[in-house]
């Protein structure tokens, strides 16, 4: 094997313990390649998350100016995304708590809410891009319904495919309620997702 291939199976073995050594310099190169790479997913949790665009773009920068002032507390031990999401999550908590007392019990809300865009992936046809646009929106309008616990459970799992232990680890919850919210946000989304809840 190459040099050059034995340092990328070092960095890819490690990725997480370069990330970790990369912080504690603060690197900036490090950090443009971080923000490359977790910028889309990073901004669509926080859309999730908050409900709203506008917030999601500040959190979304606060958060990384959070990583580069607390890149020491990153060990490597862990992924670094599940890291990321953590602080990501804390500044929205914090924040609600200091503006106004709501918690992350209630659905998505407000006229000014961001619309829940789910991004489809891979080449279609047009018929197929039709349906499953249909069957995004159908999903996008139960998620906006879903109390956040319940869709950040669905976002971080489905979205971000993260392990139920990574989910518990950024959201600080038990696996045990991890698995209830994913299994009640599934039940809750299932009317939209057989083609949407009935109107009153």
């Amino acid at each position: 094997m190459s040099a050059t291939a034995c340092y990328f199976v070092r960095v890819m073995l490690n990725d997480n313990t370069e990330i970790a050594r990369g912080l504690r310099r603060r690197d900036p190169s490090l950090l443009d390649h971080l923000i490359e790479k977790y910028q889309h997913r990073l901004l669509r949790y926080l859309v999730y998350l908050t409900g709203r665009w506008e917030l999601a773009e500040d959190f979304f920068q606060e958060t990384w100016i959070r990583v580069l002032e607390r890149g020491r507390q990153y060990d490597g031990r862990h992924e670094f995304s599940t890291w990321l999401f953590a602080i990501a999550r804390n500044l929205v908590i914090d924040e609600s708590r200091r503006t106004r007392p709501v918690s992350l019990d209630g659905p998505a809300g407000g006229d000014d809410a961001a619309p829940f865009d789910i991004p489809a992936t891979g080449q279609i046809s047009g018929i197929d891009r039709t349906i499953q646009r249909e069957q995004n929106e159908q999903i996008s309008a139960g998620m906006e319904h879903l109390a956040a616990v319940y869709r950040e459970a669905l976002v971080l799992r489905f979205w971000e495919e993260m392990s139920l232990e990574e989910i518990a680890e950024v959201t600080g919850a038990p696996l045990s309620t991890v698995k209830s919210r994913i299994y009640r946000g599934l039940s809750a989304l299932e009317p939209w997702v057989k083609g949407g809840a009935c109107e009153n």
